[in-house]
């Protein structure tokens, strides 16, 4: 059984190489997914990113439902990846993150369940000194 977040979790972890045939069969099973990177010390900057790569790649329209259900679920990501503190420059850290946004059914093959979105952060977070960041991962889903 394929699930969204399965499916956003593996898209945000392969490499460089075999990104495309992953989309290429999420495509064929009936999903619209991207990949995209960003690095910032700034909250806003991550949320613009993935909100940017989203509408640039149809996974969302210019109006406040699909814009509302990717900002909650991009929240939700961000809750996991900076454990609960919703902060980066503020509280002298930096974050360098890859991530996904998968959109469609939560399971694959129930459709009667609606359409869904997930993102995926995944990176490093720490001081704003090389050598002095862990790794972090965050998924989010809302319903669209």
């Amino acid at each position: 059984m394929k699930t969204l977040g399965q499916l956003a979790l593996r898209l945000v972890l392969e490499d460089e190489e075999s990104i495309q045939h992953m989309l290429d069969q999420m495509k064929k099973d009936g999903y619209t997914a991207v990949r995209g990177k960003v690095g910032s010390m700034n909250l806003e900057k991550v949320i613009a990113a993935v909100e940017t790569t989203a509408k640039r790649n149809d996974i969302v329209s210019n109006n406040y439902r699909d814009e509302h259900c990717l900002y909650h679920a991009t929240l939700e990501a961000l809750s996991g990846v900076c454990r609960g503190q919703l902060a980066l420059g503020t509280l002298l850290r930096t974050a360098g993150l890859s991530f996904s946004i998968v959109k469609g059914e939560r399971i694959l093959g129930e459709s009667n369940d609606g359409t869904w979105i997930a993102v995926v952060l995944f990176g490093t977070i720490g001081a704003p000194i090389k050598g002095f960041e862990h790794e972090v991962i965050g998924l989010g889903i809302n319903h669209l």
